[in-house]
């Protein structure tokens, strides 16, 4: 190798060593560079997973603050101090200077944060047009199509819109005011596949919080996400000071039944059981695990349903909303406040159409947002709901085969009645056999009047030997009476609560079943018909009259003056309690006086003769009963 090749590959050994010396220094020093950044990240991370009040809610606009330019000066001495901290001198290096400044306002302006103006997109869906506003990304109005008027416009349920519902809170920083971005969203979307909309507020540090509201085409739920890009918040409240609207027109004027069928409550599900709560002031809600909390009006709820059950504590505070002839019972705002377990919030905003079969469905208790049972009878939230359920189920039966609930209230009605008889018969007989008896019994009651032993046992000799168990005047009395009254009852709420009803004719002047059929609102009785002048209450007014003329012919022991007071007496309680009632229920009642009254009519002759024929061969022992000394 020659002395020229030698030096070469020296010179390349050299080069070589000293490129890998390089290489591997560089090497380390990204390695440390990359370690402290990361060591810088995960500071950061913590820092910010501290607490969400880290969030910067103020218009970045107005955080970033760009360098003044300077102007030309005929001098050319003009001194301005910088944000960096630098000072412009004069002459050739104040335009210098101010180059450079124009320079850093035009990159800054490249850099500046979006100016976000306030806007909405409406979602239709098969079910309900939303309005979503992107002050506080929250819901802003609800419409529900179930709910058409007679004009065939579709109901707000929202009952403040500029305040609306679900403002989010996280830690103590308020989110209700702040603008988020809606990106290219269309101001209109008709939901025809699943959609999404997703709002993001970037606060001047760069943290992020994206809201986003899922809809499907046919669907109740609202899927509601709340993420947390660079920070992890510890805490949310959830705030609906909006309240809800009442759907259907109140009827004006004070009266017994005042808003009875206009409901405005507060509705939750925890551990098991479905709570309906009403007040006018404030309550407090934290004593269990919650699967839905809500508010519901006459025929339509909204609830804010999660995942699992949680423990969420839930402020409710009354909003007066009545008006001078307007008696509405008022909305509530409510505040719901947990802890974040995870990296995000979600949870199902539910617009709920109060359609029994449909919210069943959801297995979630919604049904008992219509029927409730009583504290006051066990069990009554299993038993007395499912008689409600069969009873609207048995009326949607008649309707699917004549398309008239009227006449299937008629039959339902029919079918009560029916069962009823037997144990009526059974009664009235009894009650036939001790009336006879009576003057044997006045005749013991006076004979005795001082022993009672001898006075029993005298009685239960006449009745042996009369064949008469005084037991079934007592049950037989009762019995209809105890059968008819829960399905009175479930027909009472069943009548003035089922949106299946809303609205519908019956025949006539009968034009909704679940109202009182007015048919002159230029006359009207204060505090009984307050809305106007109602037929079906006179008609009730009438048969309640001769019915409880007729059942009170056949009572036994019954003083004539207590006769006679019972005679107006129920009558009158019926007409003020029927001029506030849905009419099908005032129907059903009436249909059920007539029956009452045929019947009554029926066996009285039946069973009077068959007296007449027993008297034959009885009369005589009847009246030579023997009293027992």
């Amino acid at each position: 190798m020659n002395k020229n090749s030698l030096i070469g590959s020296i010179l390349i050994a050299a080069i070589v060593i000293w490129w890998m010396t390089m290489s591997s220094n560089n090497a380390k020093q990204q390695a440390e560079a990359q370690a402290k950044e990361k060591e810088a990240a995960a500071a950061m991370e913590a820092a910010r997973a501290d607490s969400a009040d880290q969030l910067v809610l103020g218009d970045k606009t107005t955080e970033l603050k760009a360098a003044p330019v300077l102007g030309d000066s005929e001098s050319g001495v003009r001194n301005s101090e910088l944000d960096s901290g630098k000072v412009a001198v004069a002459g050739d290096s104040a335009k210098v200077a101010a180059a450079d400044s124009a320079s850093a306002d035009s990159a800054q302006a490249a850099e500046a944060p979006k100016v976000v103006e306030p806007r909405t997109v409406t979602v239709e869906t098969d079910k309900f047009i939303m309005t979503l506003s992107n002050k506080g990304a929250h819901v802003q109005s609800v419409i529900v199509k179930a709910l058409p008027d007679n004009a065939g416009n579709f109901p707000e349920i929202i009952q403040d819109t500029a305040l609306g519902a679900l403002d989010l809170k996280l830690g103590k920083a308020d989110l209700t005011d702040a603008l988020f971005d809606l990106g290219d969203t269309p101001e209109k979307i008709q939901v025809e596949n699943d959609v999404t909309v997703q709002f993001t507020f970037t606060d001047a540090s760069g943290k992020q919080v994206i809201r986003s509201y899922g809809f499907t085409k046919a669907g109740v739920a609202v899927r509601q996400v709340n993420r947390f890009v660079g920070f992890k918040p510890a805490d949310y409240e959830l705030s609906w000071k909006g309240g809800m609207k009442e759907t259907e027109v109140m009827p004006k004027g004070k009266s017994f039944g005042g808003a009875s069928y206009f409901f405005s409550e507060v509705i939750f599900k925890n551990s098991e059981i479905t709570e309906r709560e009403t007040f006018t002031d404030a309550m407090t809600f934290d004593n269990a695990n919650y699967y839905w909390v809500g508010m519901r009006r006459k025929y339509v709820a909204l609830s804010v349903q999660f995942d699992k059950p949680v423990p969420v504590k839930v402020n409710a505070k009354h909003i007066d909303v009545a008006t001078e002839g307007n008696p509405d019972p008022g909305t509530y705002s409510l505040a719901i406040a947990d802890g974040i377990r995870g990296d995000s919030l979600a949870y199902n905003f539910m617009v709920l159409p109060l359609q029994w079969d449909e919210v069943e469905a959801l297995d979630q208790g919604y049904e008992k947002i219509i029927v409730t049972g009583s504290k006051w009878f066990p069990g009554s939230s299993v038993w007395f709901v499912w008689i409600c359920k069969w009873l609207l189920k048995l009326l949607k039966f008649f309707y699917s085969i004549i398309p008239n609930y009227g006449v299937a209230i008629i039959l339902v009605t029919f079918i009560v009645r029916a069962f009823t008889t037997p144990f009526t018969v059974k009664q009235l007989k009894s009650t036939r056999a001790m009336s006879k008896l009576k003057p044997q019994l006045d005749e013991i009651n006076v004979k005795y009047r001082s022993d009672p032993q001898k006075k029993q046992a005298a009685i239960m000799e006449l009745y042996a030997k009369n064949g008469v168990n005084p037991l079934a005047s007592c049950t037989g009395g009762c019995l209809p009476m105890l059968i008819q009254m829960p399905i009175f009852m479930g027909l009472f709420f069943v009548l003035g609560r089922a949106i299946e009803l809303r609205g519908m004719p019956a025949f006539l002047w009968i034009t909704d079943l679940s109202k009182s059929d007015v048919v002159w609102s230029g006359f009207t009785i204060p505090f009984v018909m307050p809305a106007g002048l109602a037929i079906l209450p006179w008609i009730m007014v009438v048969t309640t009259y001769f019915q409880t003329k007729v059942t009170m012919s056949g009572s036994a022991g019954m003083d004539p003056a207590q006769q006679k007071m019972m005679t107006w007496m129920m009558p009158a309680m019926m007409f003020f309690f029927s001029a506030v009632m849905p009419s099908g229920l005032v129907l059903y009642w009436i249909v059920s006086n007539f029956w009452s009254i045929a019947q009554y009519k029926f066996i009285n002759r039946g069973v009077m003769a068959q007296g007449s024929e027993s008297s034959k061969f009885k009369g005589k022992d009847v009246q030579d009963a023997k009293i027992v000394k």
